[in-house]
């Protein structure tokens, strides 16, 4: 299953609302007018996560987390394996156990 390119999806994720833009293969959220994202790319049915950015004006919030657990919630959703490329996100799945049967 693909994901609509012509329409982002919002996740609510405790109180952090995080987008999903299909078409520009990313997770943004924002927090005190600042933006937080995660950018992946889409191979086959494989969600590589390239990198994650928060922005150090709101970093230590648990933003980056909820980024990633963001990514691995639409991989489940849409059939796909995860690739964590970014070291953060290869270090979230390995303290999430429940997201191992995703991990490539």
């Amino acid at each position: 299953m693909a994901p609509d390119e012509r329409v982002s999806d919002e996740i609510v994720a405790g109180e952090l609302t995080v987008e999903h833009e299909p078409a520009n293969q990313r997770l943004v959220t924002r927090v005190g007018g600042h933006e937080a994202w995660l950018d992946y790319r889409l191979q086959d049915n494989v969600m590589v996560i390239t990198h994650t950015l928060v922005p150090s004006e709101v970093s230590g919030r648990g933003i980056a987390g909820r980024l990633v657990a963001e990514a691995f919630e639409q991989a489940r959703r849409f059939g796909w394996l995860v690739s964590p490329q970014c070291s953060y996100a290869a270090a979230w799945a390995e303290r999430h156990g429940e997201v191992a049967d995703l991990v490539l």
